[in-house]
């Protein structure tokens, strides 16, 4: 009989096989992998861990707790190991595919739009803030592709929705953040669908089997993450909310309200989007681009007469922020950080596709595209300007981190009564008198959480592991349960910080050392 591995050698089966894939596929997946290496090449190269990473050097990323059952499988491609250029090149394997993905989504079909959003794809300030916590990179940017596969196994086949609910409850069970990615892409594709002519009964159809996408992946996500938390005695963790999806979230009028703040608040004045004259002229003329487009078929196709339309409009515009913040609703407590944000690209990314799609070819069209089309350049080049400065500062702060940790270990080996093992008491924070903040990147990094600041240092823990991990030296840090009131006695209040002389003591047989602030209420 004959088969496939005897009729071809290796290479004409996978010549053909790759020229078998259209062309737009290849040239996402291309640029999104080489424009995501020349931008990110600065932190995939090097081996600086953000203060989350110092704890992670060996990581099996068993994260069950949070609700991420399937996270320790996601990761272990690359092993547990911090080792950023394998974890960085199969980290943007995975978003080249989730670009080829969004390209076949999207029915991208011109080059120039094709590559824009691919490189809006990868130069996102989000993904940069993700990239600081290259321990589980890889893993997160494929849940990103299953967020993305979710949504284009539910357009391309009649019974796709199954397998489409499969993909997002493996992304939810990998990182939760992207099943905004997944719903703002479904409110996409509903409003395409609303947009092309066909009766209104097939037309709901169509996009009822998103909805029932969503609810079985949800449900599947649910259901295994309670069968894995049973077989392994475990409940959800506290931490950010995550145990709140068992009481169904909150979805209160104040909790609506709060969501909207919160989008209008990041949109506005989040740093991102935007960060200078030139980001935000981008921002506007891309937005105007596609409210114009927009406008010429509401003129041309005479959408006006059709009351509907504006009605399915506004509950779009309505649903977006609810959708770009979902997990608001989930878990009401969780404090978003920008790794969590990534789904804001989408915007500026649907908004090129939109203009893409359907400016026409005529002077006023290519008018258009071009503007749009500029407009994305310059946001990419910004964002990738942007994430470079918060890679260089991520270098400092572990140049700045390394040289006070030596200066401190220097003084705790040299203190009167130390040896190995001593019982060591200390908070963590680094005091900004007698170490002024000299971090200059806040204006463009304030909100890249994991790239910002000026150290690495934020408890106890995070000295002990840098001092063990990056300068050889084994310290026995108190946990903050062991210290007890050690922290509000009174000889720790009037000690001085460091590296004043009586910053570093030992009573009663235990180290004290203050890092923090001189005085304290």
């Amino acid at each position: 009989m004959k088969t496939v591995l005897t009729e071809k050698s290796p290479t004409q089966a996978l010549t053909q096989w790759v020229r078998g894939i259209r062309k737009e596929y290849r040239t996402a997946f291309t640029a999104a992998f080489l424009l995501g290496l020349l931008i990110h090449m600065p932190v995939v190269l090097s081996d600086i861990p953000n203060h989350d990473g110092l704890g992670s050097m060996y990581f099996d990323q068993n994260m069950i707790t949070s609700g991420r059952w399937f996270l320790t499988v996601a990761c272990g491609f690359s092993s547990y190991f911090t080792i950023p250029w394998v974890i960085g090149l199969l980290g943007l394997l995975f978003l080249a595919l989730a670009s080829a993905a969004l390209t076949a989504l999207l029915e991208l079909r011109d080059t120039v739009s094709v590559v824009l959003v691919s490189g809006l794809l990868v130069s996102f300030p989000a993904l940069a803030s993700t990239f600081a916590y290259v321990f589980t990179m890889d893993g997160y940017m494929l849940a990103l592709l299953l967020a993305v596969l979710a949504v284009l196994c539910t357009k391309k086949h009649k019974w796709g929705f199954l397998w489409g609910a499969v993909c997002l409850a493996f992304s939810m069970g990998t990182y939760q953040a992207y099943l905004s990615f997944t719903i703002l892409l479904c409110i996409y594709e509903v409003l395409m669908i609303f947009m092309e002519k066909g009766k209104v009964t097939g037309k709901l159809r169509a996009s009822c089997r998103y909805l029932y996408m969503g609810v079985l992946g949800a449900v599947l996500y649910y259901v295994i993450l309670r069968v894995l938390l049973l077989i392994q005695g475990k409940e959800l963790a506290s931490y950010q909310g995550i145990s709140g999806m068992e009481g169904g979230g909150r979805f209160g009028a104040e909790a609506i309200l709060h969501i909207y703040r919160d989008f209008v608040s990041f949109s506005v004045k989040g740093n991102v989007l935007y960060q200078n004259i030139f980001s935000w002229t981008a921002c506007i003329f891309l937005a105007g681009a596609m409210l114009f487009v927009l406008g010429r078929l509401i003129v041309q196709r005479k959408w006006w007469k059709c009351p509907g339309f504006f009605v399915i409009i506004a509950l779009a515009a309505a649903a977006a922020p609810l959708a770009a913040n979902i997990i608001l609703l989930i878990s009401p407590e969780v404090t978003y950080h920008l790794l969590m944000r990534y789904q804001w690209v989408l915007y500026l990314i649907l908004a090129v596709a939109f203009v893409s799609r359907y400016a026409g070819w005529d002077a006023w069209g290519n008018l258009t595209q071009w503007l749009a089309f500029c407009a994305a350049f310059v946001l990419i080049f910004h964002y990738a300007v942007a994430d470079n400065i918060g890679y260089s500062n991520l270098h400092k702060r572990y140049e700045k981190t390394y040289a006070y940790c030596m200066r401190l270990l220097d003084r705790i080996e040299q203190t009167e009564g130390y040896y190995q093992g001593i019982p060591i008491a200390m908070v963590g924070v680094v005091g900004y008198n007698p170490y002024p903040v000299t971090d200059i990147t806040l204006d463009v990094t304030s909100n890249m959480i994991g790239l910002n600041g000026d150290t690495l240092l934020y408890t106890g823990e995070n000295y002990e592991v840098f001092m063990k991990n990056y300068l050889g030296a084994t310290l026995n840090i108190m946990t903050p349960e062991e210290m007890g009131d050690i922290y509000f006695s009174q000889e720790y209040i009037e000690m001085e910080s460091f590296p004043a002389p009586s910053s570093v003591k030992i009573v009663d047989g235990i180290m004290y050392i203050k890092t923090e602030n001189v005085g304290r209420d």
